[in-house]
């Protein structure tokens, strides 16, 4: 499951935007301000960022800027009423990855967070095949041969966290954050339980145990 950072100032839009988002598999955190952002981009890690530009403790855009010089990466897609073509421009020039104008249809906003996060994954298609699994990373789907393996929804975030590190090894730490964001109440075990399982529907090679250290994404023995 694939965390973002909502940050906009009116909450019956806000509360729009995180339950259209939900029902494509992407989870949000509200900040309702340029201080609320902060605090929440302090506290963990987030797959993108939707960015209004009006914001009551100052401009999206300042905001923007000052992630950029403090050399934060975090994939940004503004989303904002101000629509003219200069608007536009100074918002990837003041490093947005994208920009999308209010009003907006959600499907498209969807679509452009989907594009955004394989870019920044380093992957071009939604498509990959891996270990002789077919995964479709945007409908969060596993195929081998022909037939889909169902996975529950903790164990899918799991597995995209794994494919989105491209090979790096994932503490228990950084996949519990990646699972359950700030979420206090989770055994200390789920992770290898998660692992567990991913095991038995995907076979024991394709998540690798380093020890001392985490997992990563293996392949075929």
């Amino acid at each position: 499951m694939s965390h973002l950072l909502l940050v906009e100032d009116n909450a019956l839009v806000a509360s729009g935007i995180q339950a259209g988002l939900a029902l494509h598999g992407l989870h949000s955190d509200w900040a309702p301000s340029a201080r609320a952002a902060q605090a929440h981009l302090a506290a963990r890690a987030y797959d993108a960022c939707v960015l209004d530009l009006g914001l009551p403790d100052g401009d999206g855009m300042q905001l923007l800027r000052r992630w950029r010089a403090a050399g934060q990466t975090l994939p940004v897609l503004i989303l904002s009423a101000r629509s003219t073509l200069q608007d536009k421009v100074q918002g990837l020039q003041d490093g947005s990855d994208d920009y999308l104008a209010k009003p907006f249809d959600l499907p498209e906003l969807v679509a452009r967070l989907q594009a955004l996060m394989r870019r920044a994954g380093g992957r071009a298609s939604a498509h990959l095949h891996i270990a002789g699994y077919d995964i479709d990373m945007d409908s969060a789907s596993v195929w081998q041969q022909g037939q889909r393996v169902e996975l529950a929804r903790r164990e899918w975030a799991l597995l995209q966290a794994l494919i989105q590190a491209r090979g790096r090894v994932l503490s228990p730490a950084q996949l519990h954050d990646h699972l359950y964001g700030l979420a206090q109440d989770v055994e200390s075990n789920a992770i290898n339980v998660h692992v567990h399982h991913l095991r038995k529907k995907l076979g024991p090679h394709l998540i690798e145990t380093v020890r001392g250290q985490g997992f990563r994404l293996g392949g075929p023995p």
